[in-house]
């Protein structure tokens, strides 16, 4: 049986949730989302509290029932997060003339090849850049935040040798030593 699911989801003061079949809308001062729930959860709103629990069915039904429920309690969670505050991620680029540059919708990142490479950022998603090194992905959707955030790492991972690349801020990389003769 899930624990996650059995954690219920307090609503907070100006985020509206509602609930059309298997369908969730949530609104709040960041925008809307929507997600679909799976068929065998039953969502129940009662007093600004969300509870998550799956209808009759047989035995051998019931576990896949509840990581169900989990997954549509935790995804809602993320939900009501991005509307309330919005997901962020910050990358740093490490190495000499690895610069980024943000301009509208189009990230502009010159990583050490021959060409500068230009990012289209999708729909709802910003990116900002505080400094030439940094870049700061955000917003409402945390699949999307974390997408475009492992995109722009992928034009340039960091090596283990030298630590250069295109990194999230939070993240180690296990540097190797050089060959010896």
């Amino acid at each position: 049986m899930s624990r996650v699911a059995k954690e219920p989801i307090e609503i907070p003061a100006g985020v509206e949730v509602s609930l059309n079949g298997s369908a969730m809308t949530v609104k709040g001062k960041l925008g809307q989302m929507q997600m679909v729930i799976h068929s065998s959860v039953v969502v129940t709103t009662a007093e600004n509290i969300l509870t998550f629990t799956i209808g009759n069915m047989e035995k051998k039904e019931e576990k896949k029932a509840w990581a169900q429920a989990g997954t549509a309690r935790a995804n809602t969670a993320n939900l009501i997060k991005g509307v309330t505050e919005g997901w962020k991620k910050t990358l740093t680029l490490i190495g000499v003339g690895y610069r980024a540059k943000s301009m509208g919708k189009v990230l502009d990142l010159t990583l050490g090849f021959s060409h500068p490479v230009q990012y289209t950022l999708p729909e709802g998603i910003t990116a900002e850049t505080p400094s030439q090194t940094e870049i700061v992905v955000s917003g409402t959707d945390k699949q999307k935040v974390g997408q475009v955030a492992a995109e722009i790492r992928a034009y340039r991972p960091p090596e283990p040798y030298k630590g250069k690349g295109v990194r999230y801020t939070d993240e180690h990389v296990v540097r190797k030593e050089a060959k010896k003769k």
